[in-house]
């Protein structure tokens, strides 16, 4: 990606990109603030959590490595340890050492924790469905789709030493 040099003039958003940035970023937040106001109501956890145990409920033997699980959810290793240690208090979670890396350690989904799941997932499906899907036609559901995984490839690097939030 070019970015602009100190003497080049930035390329300014025309009238209709700062027009479609601006509606991203209002509705990219209403929505989040929409999934975390329904599971705190509904489930007592914010969506960060939520998707923490969606995480490992897929993963083999509900258990992730601590930087796979920052990897997979694209958060920081020191968000990831304070969420964990929450999800931990609320018995959702447990720690395991990582018997080869006496550093590493796995989080674990607990049968509590998969059953909050559970219970916490009708709910969160239909709030998602009714803020996001409903109002969309099958056309502009497929279209968001191609749209977003362009723009998280485009945003995810692969280069050795890319600095990435969950990598520090």
């Amino acid at each position: 990606m070019k970015t602009a040099s100190a003497d080049e003039e930035p390329r300014w958003l025309t009238d209709e990109e700062q027009r479609t940035w601006l509606a991203y970023v209002h509705a990219k937040t209403l929505l989040e603030d929409h999934l975390d106001r329904q599971l705190q109501r509904d489930a007592g956890m914010p969506h960060l959590y939520y998707h923490l145990l969606v995480v490992l409920s897929s993963a083999p033997q509900r258990r992730l490595r601590m930087t796979e699980l920052a990897m997979q959810t694209k958060i920081t290793r020191s968000r990831l340890s304070h969420a964990v240690a929450r999800l931990e208090k609320n018995g959702w979670v447990r720690r395991e050492n990582c018997p080869v890396d006496k550093r590493g350690q796995f989080a674990v989904l607990t049968d509590g924790g998969f059953e909050m799941l559970s219970k916490s997932a009708p709910g969160h499906v239909t709030a998602v469905r009714q803020a996001l899907f409903d109002r969309l036609s099958p056309e502009q559901q497929k279209a968001l789709g191609e749209i977003m995984e362009i723009v998280a490839e485009g945003l995810q690097p692969t280069e050795a030493g890319a600095d990435l939030p969950w990598l520090r």
